[in-house]
């Protein structure tokens, strides 16, 4: 588990590799944790990833303006964890399993409609793909059905499932192939997108992948690519940087 501290570029100065943020978990803190205060934590491999990519990845925290934040970056990955979306935002009563962290889900929401706002490009990461299909409108399945098995029971550096990649989508001109093999660490799904368009698909249909029309480069993925099972998940980095260069 790597722990981070929110840090920020001046915009008089210009790395040659573009500034990537990523959001945070947020813990409590006790005794037998990393701190007996409160903290942030991110995996690793969600920064390994992007930097073998090319890109500078930071990490973002709670409470600094969204606006200013996002203001500096060249592009914005949300992460995932093992929490749930507020139902709220979908106008659903909570299911009994399901686990959402306000505080969390404000922050990233802020900086997503942020990034959007700017066009700067936005990659969504299991709970954030499925924060962005909530902004765009969709809903969610707040239980999976026992027969849809989501969790994997093999550790998540291996593969899951197979996913199927809808044609003609971006996400399809990124990865080149019609499947790739994907890993599975989900209870919830996206139900409907809304304004997103669906661009890849689970053998049993839960919906795995969704973008956006508009912006150029906005992209939400339902499994881990940060692992890096799939060659397609090195490419989906690689385009990421790309947009974000540019």
């Amino acid at each position: 588990m790597m722990r981070c501290m929110t840090l920020s570029r001046p915009s008089r100065f210009r790395n040659s590799a573009p500034l990537i943020g990523l959001t945070l978990d947020h813990e409590s803190g006790g005794d037998g944790k990393f701190s007996r205060y409160p903290f942030h934590a991110l995996r690793e491999n969600y920064l390994t990833a992007l930097g073998e990519a090319g890109g500078l990845p930071v990490c973002l925290g709670y409470t600094a303006d969204a606006e200013e934040m996002v203001s500096r970056l060249d592009a914005l990955v949300i992460t995932g964890g093992a929490f749930d979306v507020d139902p709220a935002l979908y106008d659903e009563d909570p299911h009994p399993l399901t686990s959402p962290r306000p505080a969390r889900t404000s922050a990233e929401l802020a900086l997503l409609r942020a990034a959007l706002r700017r066009d700067i490009p936005v990659l969504g990461i299991c709970g954030g793909m499925q924060l962005m299909a909530v902004n765009a409108g969709g809903t969610l399945v707040q239980h999976l059905p026992p027969e849809l098995e989501h969790e994997q029971p093999n550790p998540r550096h291996e593969p899951g499932h197979a996913v199927s990649i809808v044609s003609d989508t971006r996400l399809a001109e990124i990865v080149g192939t019609p499947t790739m093999m994907v890993n599975s660490s989900h209870h919830q799904a996206v139900r409907s997108a809304g304004e997103a368009r669906i661009s890849a698909l689970a053998p049993d249909g839960v919906i795995e992948a969704i973008e956006l029309d508009g912006p150029k480069f906005a992209i939400g993925v339902q499994w881990h690519p940060e692992f890096t099972l799939d060659p397609g998940d090195r490419r989906l980095y690689a385009a990421l940087v790309e947009a974000a260069a540019r």
